[in-house]
């Protein structure tokens, strides 16, 4: 599968992947954005394929219902019901404490709409989990994914967040 992606992301696409994902530590958040269209996810799954890391990710359950669910879980995938008020962040990180190896991935904006502000689970995932931060770029305008070197959060949310949006400050999704 992995050449297949490749060959997929590289030759047909006309992608390139900066740096890769790290091998270490052994679990990380991804944070992947800016997310702006549906073809984020095939490029992610490409990306992901081509570099031989499994990552996974949460989606909500809507999407792992007849006749794409059973797809859906065989990528990696978690349903999560967010109509109900339940603590997301406790669940993930015992995810996180249960496995030797895992790596999430995370849209930081929560939807394709283009936001203000990020929402902050998958900070909290990091800090709660004691597990860095991976940012990975969707920059369509240079058809790249830019994968950065493991960050562990501060004490200073404010600090860590304008690090995150200065990583992305001039990268440009599919809409924008």
């Amino acid at each position: 599968m992995k050449v297949f992606a490749t060959f997929i992301l590289y030759k047909i696409l006309g992608w390139k992947v900066e740096n890769g994902f790290p091998d270490t530590p052994k679990k990380y958040v991804v944070i992947a954005a800016p997310h702006t269209s549906w073809l984020d996810f095939p490029i992610a799954i490409l990306t992901r394929m081509s570099e031989g890391k499994m990552v996974n990710f949460i989606g909500k359950n809507s999407l792992f219902k007849w006749p794409f669910g059973y797809f859906f879980k065989a990528l990696g995938g978690t349903p999560v019901d967010r109509t109900k008020s339940n603590n997301m962040v406790d669940a993930v990180v015992n995810v996180f404490n249960a496995k030797e190896e895992f790596r999430l991935g995370i849209s930081p904006e929560g939807t394709r709409k283009k936001v203000e502000k990020w929402k902050t689970g998958f900070y909290y995932i990091a800090k709660e989990a004691n597990v860095p931060i991976v940012m990975a770029t969707l920059d369509f305008e240079n058809k790249k994914v830019k994968i950065s070197k493991p960050y562990y959060t501060t004490d200073d949310i404010h600090k860590d967040f304008n690090l995150f949006y200065s990583y992305y400050k001039d990268i440009r999704g599919k809409n924008y």
